[in-house]
């Protein structure tokens, strides 16, 4: 539940009291589901489990200085992506979330402001995604500011979406499109470096007067999890093997060909690289192709597809409202992985990397 910690927020000059925080939090939150039987305010969450389903559980942090930069993104923006990158996990496993834990570490100096601009994100998300807030932690942080979701979805027996479960011969689809969320993250950047006052260029003041730049910066700050696509891909059993692109695309492919025992071939040609980030890219010297591959933050599914499955494919594609869903490649026997570019083979690159 969200509760105090065992340790106090010990300056009540900058940051109130941590049951003032809770008892702030709980009248912000809107009424509980029907399947929560205890919410917001016990020592833990009471759910009823859906019928006939399996549980999803899946846990994600975002660390401030490592995930997200507050010139860059808005307290609001740091929220909605908490909630986001961790139903992404729930969708690639097939799932379909339902309740979210939310552990918020302060640093000193945090307001009820600036907790009300967390909530205006995370509660956004969580409308968009169904979910329930069904409590969390409150503690104080000696540094950065951390906010660690812990996500709870449901699937049926026999509908799960693991990355081991590809073959060779399996096509590799991609939803929508690779690259925005760092050529986005990249244009904050470069901003940033060039504001004289660095105060200046804090929360979204910074945007891109280009339309097609602007919605790669939105890509980075707020990505959007493939939930319906997710799910109907498990539910029609379209897929064997899925896996959100948190890390980059070459990381998610690398992953389900270590995990299905496979190699992996990706056509260049095929990749649907955003067309801005694609812009940005090539005037800045650098391999569009390696770096929509490399960059992360996009949270696209990437999916493995088995010949008899394929007329299955058609329900995904209404499940995905017109996000287009692109054939990108294919497991192979040979363990290799491999970018075709104009008939020359090159190593796959690799995807971003915490450590």
């Amino acid at each position: 539940m969200i509760s105090p910690a065992s340790h106090a927020l010990h300056d009540p000059r900058a940051t109130p009291g941590e049951r003032t925080i809770i008892d702030h939090i709980r009248t912000r939150l809107p009424p509980a589901p029907a399947s929560l039987i205890v919410a917001v305010g016990d020592d833990a969450a009471v759910a009823i489990p859906e019928r006939g389903a399996l549980q999803v559980l899946t846990t994600d942090a975002l660390v401030e200085g490592v995930h997200f930069d507050r010139r860059f993104s808005s307290l609001a923006d740091v929220g909605y992506k908490a909630i986001a990158v961790n139903v992404s996990d729930v969708a690639a496993m097939g799932g379909t979330p339902s309740l979210a834990l939310v552990s918020l570490m302060l640093p000193d100096g945090t307001s009820l402001e600036d907790i009300d601009a967390l909530l205006d994100g995370i509660l956004e998300m969580s409308g968009i995604a169904r979910v329930a807030v069904a409590g969390g932690n409150i503690t104080r942080s000696p540094g950065a500011l951390i906010v660690d979701v812990t996500a709870t979805g449901h699937v049926r027996p026999r509908r799960i979406l693991r990355r081991s479960g590809g073959r060779p011969g399996d096509a590799l689809y991609v939803t929508g499109s690779i690259g925005a969320a760092a050529a986005g993250l990249e244009w904050l950047q470069e901003k940033a470096r060039l504001e004289a006052d660095a105060a200046a260029s804090r929360g979204l003041r910074l945007h891109p007067d280009d339309d097609g730049l602007a919605a790669c910066v939105g890509r980075h700050r707020r990505p959007e999890p493939r939930l319906r696509i997710g799910a109907v891909l498990g539910r029609a059993r379209v897929a064997s093997a899925c896996m959100d692109l948190s890390d980059g695309l070459a990381d998610a492919v690398r992953q389900i060909a270590e995990a299905s025992g496979t190699g992996a071939a990706i056509d260049a040609s095929a990749l649907p690289i955003d067309a801005a980030a694609r812009a940005w890219f090539t005037a800045r010297d650098r391999d569009p192709v390696d770096a929509a591959l490399s960059g992360g933050d996009d949270y696209e599914l990437l999916f493995a597809v088995p010949r008899k499955t394929a007329r299955r494919l058609r329900s995904a594609e209404t499940a995905a409202r017109g996000v287009p869903l692109t054939r990108i490649g294919e497991l192979t026997t040979e363990p290799d992985l491999i970018v075709d570019r104009d008939g020359r083979s090159a190593l796959l690159p690799r995807g971003f990397t915490h450590f």
